[in-house]
């Protein structure tokens, strides 16, 4: 039956506004478990190598891209760009073992608030590898997202951590990640994408363990190391759902929850609470970021 004009608004313009606020949803419990997930990285890369840590957290993605080679066969590993996949798949190695191995030594809120550098580095790397407009906008959020990098480390000031250094090649490669997705989305599917990255970082992974694996100490070290992986595999299918159902626009800005979570995790179980200049900072590259995003949306 039609909708009468005037009346209650269009069953699909409502279903659209379900499924946007649904995936915000999925969003949010998508970060939140990987809140966690950087937590029991913290906690296990104090007795543990970082490489056997990311490994776990990559194992949550393993079994995904298997879940999706069994449900669609075989198929799903056919690909336009082989060598562009694997190339993918190795930036998701460098960004998770620099990501785990900082987390070793600094706070988790502030390792979380540099990495939201990311989207910033994405508009630049469009600019040079896609040859997308980078305009004075543009150019000015990527530079005050930069400086808010710097309020939080602070080089020179007797609290900058060299580990902190690691993070930020984090972002860049997480930066490389996305627009490779981006390139990628045009020539094979997100489900290929997804079975590609999981066996690629897996397998690259899994050379280093046995030179750095370590048995689980006792029953609790091996059921922090099952929750990681579990958790992980949680956030990722959290995070596909969300993007099914809303467009990535309305669902990005949920991301930074993540810095709630990272401050509120390391004060419980870690004693770390962010000081004043890495919330300063914070907001900075918060609000840089959103700004990017607001005239991204805004200029299409």
């Amino acid at each position: 039956m039609k909708p009468v004009r005037g009346a209650e608004p269009a069953p699909g313009s409502a279903m659209q506004r379900r499924e946007a606020l649904l995936g915000i949803g999925f969003m949010l419990a998508s970060f939140f478990c990987f809140g966690a997930a950087d937590v029991l990285t913290k906690l296990l890369t104090q007795a543990y190598h970082p490489l056997q840590v990311t490994f776990i957290r990559q194992t949550g993605l393993l079994v995904l891209a298997l879940i999706l080679v069994l449900r669609f066969g075989p198929a799903i590993l056919r690909s336009r760009s082989p060598g562009w996949q694997v190339t993918r798949g190795l930036t998701s190695v460098i960004t998770g073992a620099t990501y785990v191995t900082a987390l070793a030594y600094v706070p988790l809120a502030d390792a979380t608030a540099v990495t939201f550098l990311a989207p910033l580095f994405v508009v630049v790397l469009a600019a040079v590898v896609l040859g997308e407009r980078l305009d004075l906008p543009r150019a000015l959020a990527v530079t005050v997202g930069l400086v808010g990098t710097l309020v939080i480390i602070r080089p020179g000031a007797g609290v900058f951590h060299p580990a902190m250094t690691l993070v930020v090649v984090c972002a860049v490669f997480f930066a490389v990640r996305q627009i490779l997705s981006r390139w990628l989305t045009g020539r094979d599917s997100l489900r290929t994408t997804i079975v590609w990255s999981g066996l690629v970082t897996s397998l690259v992974l899994a050379l280093p363990q046995p030179w750095v694996w370590t048995a689980p100490a006792d029953a609790a070290a091996a059921m922090m190391m099952l929750a990681l992986a579990i958790i992980v595999l949680l956030g990722e299918l959290a995070l596909i759902r969300s993007l099914e159902l809303a467009q990535a626009g309305i669902a990005a800005p949920s991301q930074y929850t993540l810095l709630i979570w990272a401050t509120l995790w390391g004060w419980l179980v870690f004693g770390q609470l962010p000081d004043f200049w890495t919330l300063v900072g914070a907001a900075i590259i918060i609000a840089s970021g959103m700004f990017t995003l607001w005239h991204e949306t805004r200029s299409r």
